[in-house]
This record gives C-alpha cells, structure tokens and sequence, in this order.
C-alpha cells in the first residue's frame, strides 16, 4: 500500500496576505514550482494539488522540480515520499483539449524520471472533480489506457506510466450524500473492466462549492453521512478508503486553519486527506502554521468516521431543504450585490475566465455567481457573512418539526463555527442591506433564529472586528461609486482569509 498523505497543499486563491517566500500576494503560474517545493520541504506536507480545472498551467512543473531540487527529490522521492496530484478538467464540463494536455504531461514525467534514475512515475493518481457517475471515472481511465497504447517508435509509448488512479471529487449535496453507491458501483465495473477490484480509492468530497450551491448545514449534513458511508463500504467491499476533504479556513468553506485543528478532528473524523489552502499557508505565522500541519499529519491517521445510522442519515436527507431552500431564495435575490462586490476582490492566481451557475437542483432560478472564494469574500466584506444565511430559519424548522437534536448530534460544531463566523456580522449593512433588496425579511429571520437557538448574540466583540466593521460599512457604502479592493483585501487581513 502506497504512502497516504495527511495533508495537501491546493492552489485556491483565499490567500490575503503575502507569501514569505513571494515578493507579492499575487502567485503567478512561474512562481508554482516553487511554491510545491516549499509546501514540501519548509512545511512538511506531502502532496500538492497541480490544477488544471479553469487556470493557467506550468506545464513543464516535473522537468522543473526535478532539476531545480533534483538532490531533495533524490532523497524524498516524487511519487513515493512526495505526491504531485494532478486535477484534471473534467471533459463533460471543459474541453477535451486540455484533458489531453495533462494526460501528456502524466505519460512524459514518466519517461523523464526514469531518464534521471527515478524508480517510480511522479503522477500516478489524478482528481476528477464535478464526478457524478461510476462509468465516467472508468471513461477517463479507459481513455489514458488507449492512449498509452499508441505504438510508435518515437513516442515509446511501452516506456512509460500505463494505468492511473482515479480519485473522484463529488461537489454537490445530492452527489455527496449518494457517493458510496457511485463508488461502489465503480469498484464492479472495474473488477469487471480489469479483472481485479482497485487496491484502494480515495473519494473526495468538496466543502466549498456546494456549501456555495446549498449553504453551510446541508453540505456538513452531506459530509458527515458520506465519511460514515465510506467506512461502512471499505467493510462491505475489502476496498481500502481513504476519504479526502477540500477545506478552507472560513467556516463556510471548512473551517480549518491553524487555529482550529483541534475542532477540525472532531468535526471531520474519518477524514484521511485534508486540503491546506493558500489562506491557512500564508495569512498566520508560518511556526504556527507548521505546528498545524505537523498535528493534523500525526492525528488524521488515525481517526475512524462516526458511524451514522440509516435513520438518521434518511433524517438529514429530509433536514436538507430546512436550510437550502431559505439560502438559495437569500441567494438569488442578493445576487446582483454579490456579483458587484466579486468583481473587486483581489486575484491571487491565474484563472481561466469563470463564473459558476447557480443551483444544481431543478427548481431554482438560474443565477450568475463567481466562483466559491470571491462568492465568500463579497459577503463576508459586507459583514454578511454567508454561514448565516438560511441557518437561523433551518434550525427553526429544524425545531418545529422535533429533528433539531438530530441536526446538532450531526454537526456537533455548528454553534462554534456560528460564532466564528458572527465577530465579522454587521447589523447595519444587513439592514441596508434588506431595505434596498425587496423580500429579504428572512435575513432578519436568520439572526433571530441563531441568536435564539443557541443563546448567542452575533457582532464583534474583539478590537480586530470592530475594525473589520467599520470597513465594512465604507465597503457597503462606496461599493458603486469607488474601488473598494483595497478595502477588501484589508478586511481579508483580519479575518485571515480573503473568501
């Protein structure tokens, strides 16, 4: 069984702050090698996400790690002790071109190692993100197998990585809550395709993206039910699990920071593989940062899933629409102040043109949203921050129909990440915010229902959020008439994290 990384390093740009080892905040495509570098050596992770999935790409990232650190990888080998992972674009949501680009850049990093005395390929697993069925992870893998097939005397094809792993990345509430059954029919079709089950998976699921699709308590209802799914899987199967989490450092996109480490292992145990975004790498001190990521590296093994019982898994499912359907309606109304205060925040990497649609579920109107980091950065910048909206109203209901124990026994954290989140709320902007926007009186709900569920009283209460509630007035107030991305980034700062 190969090496499992604890933590992985991801390019997500919620960084405020500048790196120590960058001249500016902004992380150009160059500079990425040696940012993987530093994840590896200077703070001890072991695997770092190469994205290909809507930004620019380093295409020659092996050529350079190898012969720019060719003595560190000699001795902590590419592949064996150090993982570079690639996330490929998916080719139903992206063009197959860029598919291709990556495959190629799999199959020659291959053939390069071994020219330079290395025993094993450098990639050899690879992200699938948006992955909704079993037979499109077996498409992809297929794919890379006719593709090594080719045989000709020039590209020696036969020299080369022959088969990859997949580790399919579920990003969607309805796709996490159904992602054992997807797995599971994927270990059958692959002992069918190779004669043989897979030797391990490593499903993944996503914090941000439908956290942004369907708010903060659906989505760690979600999560909490897949990661006791899984463990019941690797049972039923003899498959090995090694589950991975995509985790940013706001509660909304997964709380996890290296003030947090100690709430992270209880609100994610069977988590095998954590993400350590920009944020949590460059916006703290970088001794407290590695003291983070050393803890998380020796905790997170050993960790096992909380089971959760089929009834109560089939009550989360029913909570769900508790919290989306008043988050979503919030959503789609205050979109057009979303998208104006989007278009300010800083860029911290080289993205492809992208915006997301809104709302996978039939039903909900089409809005136009910025991607999970901007989406987060508008409304926290305005003191609204997004992990109240639609909670105050689900808990209610959550109360009124007699499941609200339920809901907290599954997400034993929700009143501390509340919390956290409430020093950055601001009363006035959302009363603002709620006189110029027609039927937003469920914000107001939202607060009441927090407020009075777990006897808290949201607003800052330290001198940093005091701060950070002043820009966030002026934020409000000049948001059409000056650029206010400097301001922003300023309250970036405080809360260390962008979005």
């Amino acid at each position: 069984m190969r090496k499992i990384p604890s933590t992985m390093a991801t390019q997500h740009p919620d960084n405020a702050g500048r790196p120590l080892w960058n001249s500016r905040a902004y992380i150009s495509t160059g500079t990425e090698p040696r940012e993987a570098y530093y994840c590896f050596n200077n703070l001890g992770m072991d695997e770092y996400n190469w994205d290909w999935e809507g930004k620019f790409v380093d295409e020659a990232v092996v050529d350079r790690l190898l012969h720019k650190y060719f003595d560190y990888f000699k001795s902590h080998s590419l592949g064996k002790e150090k993982f570079l992972t690639f996330r490929i674009p998916n080719p139903r949501i992206e063009k197959q071109f860029r598919l291709a680009r990556a495959f190629m850049v799999m199959i020659t990093s291959s053939q390069l190692a071994e020219s330079l005395g290395f025993s094993s390929p450098p990639i050899f697993e690879t992200i699938l993100p948006l992955t909704e069925t079993a037979s499109e992870i077996m498409d992809i893998q297929e794919a890379f197998r006719e593709l090594v097939a080719i045989d000709h005397k020039l590209l020696k094809m036969e020299d080369s990585i022959q088969h990859i792993e997949i580790i399919p990345l579920f990003e969607q509430v309805e796709r996490i809550f159904e992602s054992s059954n997807i797995i599971k029919k994927y270990i059958s079709l692959h002992l069918k395709k190779f004669g043989k089950k897979p030797q391990y998976l490593r499903p993944y699921c996503a914090r941000s993206d439908p956290a942004l699709n369907s708010g903060l308590v659906a989505t760690m209802l979600a999560v909490r039910c897949a990661l006791s799914n899984f463990s019941s899987l690797e049972s039923e199967t003899g498959v090995k699990l090694f589950p991975m989490l995509g985790t940013g450092s706001l509660p909304f996109r997964g709380g996890v920071n290296p003030l947090t480490t100690s709430e992270t292992i209880q609100k994610y145990p069977g988590v095998r593989t954590l993400t350590i975004q920009s944020a949590f790498r460059y916006d703290y001190a970088e001794k407290r940062v590695k003291e983070a990521i050393h803890e998380l590296n020796r905790e997170l093994p050993h960790l096992s899933a909380v089971s959760v019982p089929k009834k109560l898994e089939n009550t989360a499912k029913e909570s769900v629409s508790f919290f989306e359907k008043p988050y979503r309606e919030t959503i789609e109304k205050i979109a057009p102040l979303i998208n104006i205060l989007s278009k300010q925040v800083a860029k911290r990497r080289e993205r492809v043109q992208h915006v997301g649609l809104f709302g996978y579920s039939r039903g909900v109107g089409k809005v136009t949203l910025p991607r999970a980091i901007p989406f987060t950065a508008s409304l926290y910048s305005i003191g609204i921050p997004p992990e109240i909206i639609g909670t105050g109203r689900g808990l209610l209901d959550a109360k009124k129909k007699g499941v609200l124990s339920e809901i907290l026994h599954l997400y034993p954290t929700l009143k501390n990440d509340i919390i956290q989140a409430g020093y950055f709320f601001n009363q006035n902007t959302l009363e603002k915010t709620i006189g110029s926007i027609k039927n937003l009186n469920g914000l107001r709900k939202d607060i009441e229902g927090i407020e009075e569920i777990f006897h808290i009283e949201l607003g800052p209460k330290e001198p940093s959020h005091f701060e950070h509630k002043e820009l966030t007035d002026t934020i409000y107030e000049d948001r059409h008439h000056k650029k206010v991305s400097d301001l922003i980034t300023r309250s970036g700062v405080l809360r260390k994290s962008l979005g």
